[in-house]
């Protein structure tokens, strides 16, 4: 049986929806949820749909993704930008981690075009509202050599 694809959710993203919606689109948490269970099912993939506010939390599903998932995406949030803690849990996983930004990072303020996930991500995918999580899942199937 094929282990699933954890998708991980950083900092304010279960405001989705609500939060900004002008730069972060009006899909909430739940709605990118579904559109990345059904792109996962769609290439004979399950998916593990996590969110957290904590730093913490964040770095354990990390270490979980090691012996658990066949590959990890990953929302950083403001996390991206700041932890050195998360990089070196990432820095640890066999298995292809996809970077997912819902706005294009590079596009905006100096201090998000800077990102720790990055030198540990084997790919980026950004500003393509809640369809980058969607292309993310389609990376990390492709990798994974799914369907």
């Amino acid at each position: 049986m094929v282990k699933p694809i954890h998708v991980l959710s950083g900092p304010n993203l279960n405001l989705l929806g609500t939060r900004e919606p002008e730069i972060y689109g009006k899909d909430t948490l739940d709605d990118v949820r579904a559109r990345c269970e059904a792109r996962a099912v769609a290439r004979g993939l399950s998916v593990v749909f996590r969110q957290s506010n904590h730093e913490g939390v964040l770095i354990d599903w990390v270490q979980e993704a090691r012996t658990e998932a066949c590959a990890l995406v990953i929302n950083p949030a403001g996390y991206g930008h700041t932890s050195i803690a998360l990089l070196d849990a990432l820095k640890t996983l066999n298995i292809p981690v996809i970077e997912c930004h819902l706005s294009n990072p590079a596009a905006r303020e100096d201090f998000r075009r800077h990102t720790y996930v990055s030198l540990a991500a084997t790919g980026i995918v950004s500003g393509f509202g809640a369809a980058s999580y969607e292309l993310a899942i389609e990376a990390a199937a492709g990798l994974v050599g799914a369907n």
